[in-house]
């Protein structure tokens, strides 16, 4: 029997119980090899003789342990004791979802597809390991204090074998699907039926079904449509509701197939909510009655002539046989044609769009039809149903022009190729006229480009040079080479001549010496950028560092370099390599969350295939963000990995100055209170102006040592002393010589001090 002070696994010491469920207890413990505190789930005693019992215990472990996802509750350790089955999970603070919905009644529709979201990623991860939930509801989903979403109790998953797993009737009724209500087998898509309930309740605050027994329910859930959300909450999207629609389907086949699908469309829906964008399958689609153009009968018998069914052939010997007879006829029916035609000149009927109404029928009507097909073939092989010969003579008219064209086209391209035929005379621009076309192009766009005339460089040192190309509106570009005649770093010659005008904006090129001994670049390109600087490095460059995406180069490895390799250059030169960050697509351009509340943050990281983090909240100087992010740990527009974890702080607001208190503290002074005498016990007490009590003490000798109050948050308040002046008895002796006798008295005094307190 588990007792608190337990010492499990020679390191989890068991604190405290935190829940119960149908099979086991789960314990709060503390990990004492890592110094962490944990859950243990262990097997409650009357199910631990049972071996059935123990072997789903095992198996939950067995199953739980393979997940490692941020969406689910992670399991450390797994083991037996003294009969004692037990696992160790992660401790996750916060409450389930059930409690969350029951405290807030129902959820706005961005955090119900938010915490969705979440949740449908975690189950994702389990669907690809095979692993199947069964029992997905708000109690076994855990939202942390930080806000983060987590599924729990694979107490009943099991690790899939096939694409489908048979298993008796488990969970909670209310959230099972059709399939496992009538006890038959379930596999992933049973794990979306459950989660489409859930997010039922998420939007409503009330589950689709419900009834006297268990069984009243699952039959509902068998037989009964789903109710829509939209009844009961007015203001759910268009989208969220076919969402749930989908995913709530009796076929598991028309349900969503996938994780990924539901999540896209989920991801959607938080962008445009209100376009109806899901696609449900009709359950009476299949089976209904529709009405077609030409182009789809068309496909339908492209399709069914591909099929290579006995029908299909005795269809084909039948048309092969009515369009011989046809064709004998053809002579005639062609003049008798164009006499028609010449004659009237009206529209043949024929030309008119016809309307196909097609019935998709069930396999035994076809077999039958087939049947009756053979018995009236040859009653029906001299029938000219479906020859046309006016399309005939159509076909055949656009095939011989189609040809004609097509000729054309590859004697022209022959021709051109073997310089036969003088390409301006097809539409070619001469360069005069192509020149005149670009200055009509540049009145239309507006006033040219400004020129600007090239400066003499040719001699002068390259970064004077650069200076007054850059001032011009001219952009340098530098190559090196080798000279004896020119001193290092000086230009030689320039792509532009000096005088010339030219657009501003133009590059230029300038060809430097590199001295007459100069420094090869050496290849960097495909290098790892450790390997890149240290080959640099050598050499003394200056390595200047870029960031760039590339399909083929592997991250972390250079792109491109400049000056080329094998460039020869002066010692000292700078080389610009370009990293490569990997395939674009492999990417998350992180978004922006600065001034967003945190369920907005949330909401978009999603979005953006990130994961929300540690939400701390801070204090910040901008008062406009209280309430609002104020930072979050990666750039925006950076480039992560999909499924970074982003954290984030919230603003409390502007910090508020803090002061201390750091004197100490004499006697009451003569002019405070003339009466007072020394040794007197007085009691001190220290307040804040805005009635924050600092201290509070009793003392009959002064000074009383100093203080050390810090976070005062105003600066300034006062002392209170309080105490009693006595007086002791006396006799006096009169004039006349009688003696009198004065009696002592005592008096409670108080009075206060200012005090001003000075800033941290």
């Amino acid at each position: 029997m588990v007792k608190i002070g337990l010492i499990i696994g020679e390191r989890y010491e068991i604190l405290e119980k935190i829940g119960t469920g149908g099979m086991s207890d789960v314990y709060k413990a503390k990990d004492h090899k890592l110094n962490r505190l944990v859950a243990v789930k262990v097997l409650k005693q009357e199910f631990s003789e049972n071996a059935n019992f123990v072997s789903k215990f095992r198996i939950e472990a067995q199953a739980a342990a393979g997940l490692m996802h941020p969406n689910i509750v992670n399991v450390y350790d797994v083991g037996e004791e003294n009969g004692i089955y037990y696992i160790v999970m992660e401790l996750v603070e916060g409450i389930t979802l059930k409690k969350y919905i029951e405290k807030k009644a129902r959820l706005s529709v961005k955090e119900a597809v938010s915490i969705a979201i979440q949740v449908s990623m975690g189950i994702e991860a389990a669907h690809n390991n095979h692993i199947i939930h069964r029992d997905i509801k708000p109690q076994n989903i855990i939202i942390s204090k930080e806000g983060k979403v987590k599924v729990t109790d694979f107490g009943i998953a099991k690790a899939a074998t096939s694409n489908t797993i048979t298993s008796n009737v488990m969970g909670s009724v209310h959230y099972t699907s059709p399939e496992q209500a009538r006890g038959g087998f379930s596999d992933e898509k049973s794990d979306i039926y459950s989660l489409g309930v859930t997010m039922f309740e998420m939007l409503t605050g009330r589950v689709p079904f419900n009834g006297e027994t268990t069984v009243a329910i699952a039959i509902k859930h068998i037989q009964e449509e789903m109710p829509s959300p939209r009844e009961y909450v007015s203001e759910i999207p268009i989208s969220v509701e076919q969402i749930v629609f989908k995913c709530c389907q009796k076929s598991p086949d028309r349900r969503y197939q996938s994780m990924g699908e539901l999540i896209v469309d989920l991801k959607r829906s938080l962008m445009t909510p209100d376009e109806d964008f899901v696609k449900v399958i009709d359950p009476d689609e299949d089976g209904s009655t529709k009405t077609i153009s030409d182009s789809d009968m068309e496909r339908i018998k492209k399709r069914s002539r591909s099929r290579g069914s006995m029908e299909e052939a005795m269809h084909l010997r039948k048309e092969a046989d009515v369009i011989r007879n046809a064709k004998r006829k053809q002579v005639v029916e062609v003049e008798e044609e164009e006499e028609e035609d010449e004659g009237d000149g009206e529209e043949d009927e024929d030309s008119e769009e016809t309307e196909y109404v097609y019935y998709e029928e069930d396999d035994e009507e076809d077999e039958e039809d087939e049947e009756e097909d053979d018995e009236e073939e040859d009653e029906d092989e001299d029938e000219d149903d479906d020859y046309d010969p006016k399309m005939e003579r159509l076909t055949t008219i656009l095939a011989v022009v189609a040809a004609i064209l097509i000729g054309c086209v590859v004697l022209f391209l022959v021709a051109r190729a073997f310089g036969v035929i003088d390409t301006n005379l097809f539409g070619k621009k001469t360069e005069e006229g192509q020149e005149k076309e670009e200055e009509k192009e540049q009145e239309e766009e507006g006033e040219p480009k400004a020129q600007v005339e090239m400066a003499a460089v040719t001699g002068k040192n390259v970064d004077e040079v650069k200076v007054t190309l850059l001032n011009l509106g001219l952009t340098p570009e530098i190559e090196y080479e080798e000279s004896t005649e020119y001193a290092q770093g000086i230009v030689m010659r320039a792509s532009v001549e000096p005088g010339v005008k030219v657009d501003e904006g133009s590059n230029v090129v300038l060809t430097v010496s590199a001295g007459s001994e100069g420094v090869e670049v050496p290849k960097v390109v495909g290098l790892s950028e450790a390997e890149a600087m240290t080959e640099l490095g050598k050499r003394n460059f200056v390595v200047n560092r870029t960031e760039g995406h590339d399909a083929y180069i592997k991250a972390g490895s250079i792109i491109t370099q400049s000056p080329e390799a094998g460039t020869k250059v002066p010692e000292g030169t700078s080389v610009t390599v370009r990293v490569s960050l990997g395939p674009e697509e492999t990417k998350v351009k992180v978004p922006e969350l600065i001034g967003r509340d945190e369920e907005e943050a949330m909401a978009v990281l999603i979005e953006s295939g990130l994961q929300l983090g540690t939400v701390s909240e801070v204090n910040h100087e901008n008062a406009a963000l209280t309430g609002l992010v104020c930072y979050q740990s990666y750039s925006v527009d950076a480039y992560v990995e999909p499924g970074t974890v982003v954290d984030i702080n919230i603003s409390l607001g502007p910090a508020q100055a803090t002061y201390k208190f750091t004197d100490s503290i004499v006697a009451p002074t003569p002019e405070e209170d003339p009466s007072y005498k020394a040794g007197t016990l007085v009691t001190v007490t220290v307040m804040a102006d805005d009635g924050t009590q600092l201290l509070s003490t009793q003392a009959s000798s002064f000074p009383i040592q100093q203080q050390n109050i810090t976070g005062i948050k105003v600066n300034t308040g006062y002392i209170i002393f309080q105490y009693v002046n006595t007086t002791e008895t006396t006799t006096v002796t009169n004039e006349d010589g009688s003696v009198s006798t004065i009696d002592g008295t005592s008096q409670n005094k108080e009075f206060r001090r200012p005090v001003q307190f000075t800033a941290e």
